[in-house]
């Protein structure tokens, strides 16, 4: 495959224009699933990236997209949205190139959520206005709310398209302009994206994309003085360097960091539908997925049965080429996460672990294959239980009373996502409550919509994406008291 013409090919997008890097320097991007070479793009400098948070700044001054009424500029996300529809094969095929997902995942769940993303916010643009407050001055008072300036936008490798949307839609709908960093590994879909929003009628400057890595197009974007608000997706241990140093520069922030959440099966939940949810919630995307539940908490009847149903199960999960239709678990992102993976499961035999099924690389085609893993007999304080391993394996351990199973919940220094399977309503509520996450499923597991919104506790981050919560994070609010003297 060859990246399409909103590539540019595989330069930088500043200001409406396509343009290589200022040192000309470039980049390999990978297909996960051989290991080959599939293209090159621009890898951007610390000019390139000032270069493109001028421009941001520009079009925020002295373009229309902020002056521009919310039902206008929610005109244009709406048309944006059509864009990724009409286009939505050659995104996915993109995207599951790029990023080793399988084409169907990409199709029913990257795709369609990225135009949902954009739906949504569209909406929700025509919705930016204040309110008038009742006070005992002599006067009338009122709030108004508009954006806050240039977003920096840093996304992860795992899931680009979406994570991406999650923050460019509400930021764009408000009003804002945005220079976008993708990760390093997986930055075709951005540069397709800037092609289509071009199209959509966004502004020259209002979307700017610099591909590069962290340390250098990365570290810019969080240091530079133009940039008013950060929005990261990321790992635990950059989101607490991004926000020490949005923290030098007072900078508004949205960090959505990472996650080993928790998926408690009770002694009364319908095993076989929680079985189902369970494995949806290790292996949906390889398992580089920051809302995954690679923790799985069993009521202690219920344990030996549960591990024996995966033991026979999870060897039959569809792994492979990510091209085909039948396939559940494609390959790892790159060699670097494949090797972090072997690393924890090592880890875990070296604990005591037993490991049920898996624990090995596949050999296919020269990709980053890994089998999805069941391990069993760790105790909690193990770091295979404790860490974030991002990648297609489960823990398993036992639990007696549900006080025990919230205390194993909560034990991590992570707060993400969380779930429980049971058939009792009251206890549903009562445990949701009690656990220490951002969102809570109950009896099935990723159920994500644009309306509702996700983010973090503790070690993951604070901030929120998607609702209107999101777009409020993207807005700053003044107040204005007319007096009536």
């Amino acid at each position: 495959m060859t990246t399409t013409f909103e590539s540019g090919p595989g330069r930088l997008f500043i200001g409406g224009q396509w343009r290589e890097a200022a040192d000309g320097a470039r980049t390999d991007v990978f297909d996960p699933s051989t290991g080959q070479v599939v293209t090159t793009v621009a890898e951007a400098s610390a000019t390139d990236v000032d270069t493109a948070v001028r421009a941001a700044r520009d079009a925020f001054d002295n373009g229309p997209w902020a002056t521009m009424s919310g039902r206008d500029r929610g005109r244009v996300l709406h048309r944006v949205a059509e864009l990724i529809r009409e286009n939505a094969d050659d995104i996915a095929a993109l995207e599951s190139q790029d990023v080793g997902k399988p084409i169907t995942l990409c199709h029913a769940v990257d795709v369609t959520n990225a135009a949902n993303d954009y739906e949504y916010f569209a909406s929700l643009a025509w919705t930016l206005d204040g309110a008038t407050r009742d006070t005992p001055l002599n006067g009338l008072a009122y709030t108004k709310p508009g954006p806050i300036g240039v977003v920096a936008a840093i996304t992860p490798f795992n899931f680009p398209l979406i994570l991406a949307g999650s923050k460019i839609a509400p930021a764009l709908a408000a009003g804002n302009t945005v220079v976008h960093k993708p990760a390093e590994e997986t930055p075709l879909s951005a540069l397709y994206m800037a092609g289509l929003l071009q199209r959509a009628g966004v502004p020259d400057g209002v979307y700017n994309v610099v591909t590069g890595t962290g340390p250098v197009a990365g570290e810019a974007l969080l240091r530079n003085p133009g940039v008013d608000k950060i929005a990261f997706t990321g790992s635990t241990a950059v989101g607490r360097h991004a926000a020490s140093v949005a923290g030098e520069g007072l900078k508004s922030v949205t960090m959505e960091l990472g996650g080993n959440a928790a998926h408690i099966v009770f002694e009364d939940a319908d095993v076989e539908k929680a079985i189902g949810a369970v494995i949806k919630g290790f292996v949906f995307n390889t398992g580089q997925f920051c809302m995954g539940g690679p923790r799985l908490l069993v009521a202690r009847p219920l344990y030996n049965t549960v591990v024996g149903i995966l033991a026979d199960a999870v060897p039959g999960v569809p792994v492979g080429d990510p091209r085909q239709p039948e396939t559940v678990v494609g390959p790892m992102a790159g060699e670097r996460h494949l090797k972090k993976v072997e690393e924890y499961v090592e880890l875990a035999r070296k604990e005591g672990g037993r490991i049920v099924c898996g624990g090995e690389r596949l050999d296919l085609n020269g990709g980053f294959y890994y089998k999805p893993t069941v391990i069993a007999g760790l105790s909690n304080d193990s770091r295979v239980i404790q860490e974030e391993i991002f990648g297609p394996v489960l823990t398993v351990q036992p639990f007696d009373s549900e006080d025990e199973a919230v205390e194993l919940a909560n034990s991590t220094p992570y707060g993400l996502a969380s779930g429980l399977q049971t058939t009792d309503l009251a206890r549903a509520h009562r445990v949701a409550d009690r656990l220490q996450a951002g969102i809570v499923w109950v009896n099935d597991w990723a159920m994500l919509d644009p309306a509702v919104p996700f983010g973090g506790v503790k070690a993951s981050g604070f901030g929120r994406e998607y609702g209107p919560e999101a777009l409020a994070s993207y807005t700053k609010v003044k107040s204005v008291v007319i007096s009536f003297d």
